[in-house]
């Protein structure tokens, strides 16, 4: 039996991911996180757990963080990125950070599960279009790290400009929302653009950066 931990703020996603592991009967749903924070909570209360399924882009601590944080912490606990990010700065940053898999959301079940196994295995579970990615990663790791850290930023639409001048302020997707007349899930999708911009993970290091930059 394959206990399995899964971390996606999604509602309609995570019932998805859960449908397919219920297609396998050696495999086993422990709980579902919304985000990493939340994750690490459960483990610490239960570290029953063989592999974790994390998706990348979460509110209150993203899938890198907290894969840096529960390999450093709980080294036996596979993880497997299941995200739709499929370009080379996230599988440098999954990768760097400890994931020993990373596969896309609309991958078949029968390969999620093998992926499964092959990483319980000592294996490296991965899309081939992943794989071609890392592969191009090994083969100029200089080249391709200097690439990423110094990956030129995208100018800040006047939108984005000001949800990260509100979120600065410490308010919430809602509060945020209600002061510019947007929906949250304009806001949040505005967010998730700013940290690619950016070049950044969370809230925290977006706020930083804007500051040091002179955004906000």
């Amino acid at each position: 039996m394959i206990r399995i931990a899964v971390a996606e703020d999604n509602l309609f996603l995570a019932k998805a991911i859960k449908e397919k592991l219920e297609l396998f009967e050696d495999l086993k749903l422990k709980f579902i996180a919304e985000n990493g924070a939340e994750l690490i909570e459960m483990l610490e209360k239960d570290l029953n757990v063989d592999v974790i399924l994390m998706d990348i882009q979460m509110p209150v601590m993203d899938g890198i963080k907290a894969t840096e944080i529960i390999h450093a912490k709980h080294p036996q606990i596979k993880i497997v990125m299941l995200t739709v990010f499929n370009d080379e700065e996230s599988v440098y940053n999954a990768i760097s950070a400890g994931a020993n898999g990373y596969l896309l959301k609309d991958t078949e079940p029968e390969i999620l599960f093998a992926g499964l196994k092959e990483v319980l295995n000592g294996g490296a579970t991965m899309n081939p279009s992943i794989a071609l990615k890392t592969l191009n990663l090994l083969r100029n790791p200089k080249k391709e790290k200097i690439e990423v850290e110094t990956k030129k930023e995208e100018s800040l639409t006047k939108r984005e400009l000001e949800i990260l001048e509100q979120v600065s302020r410490g308010l919430n997707y809602k509060q945020t929302a209600a002061n510019l007349m947007i929906s949250p899930s304009t806001v949040r999708k505005h967010i998730e653009n700013v940290y690619k911009k950016l070049n950044v993970h969370n809230k925290v290091e977006a706020i930083q950066k804007g500051i040091k930059n002179n955004l906000i």
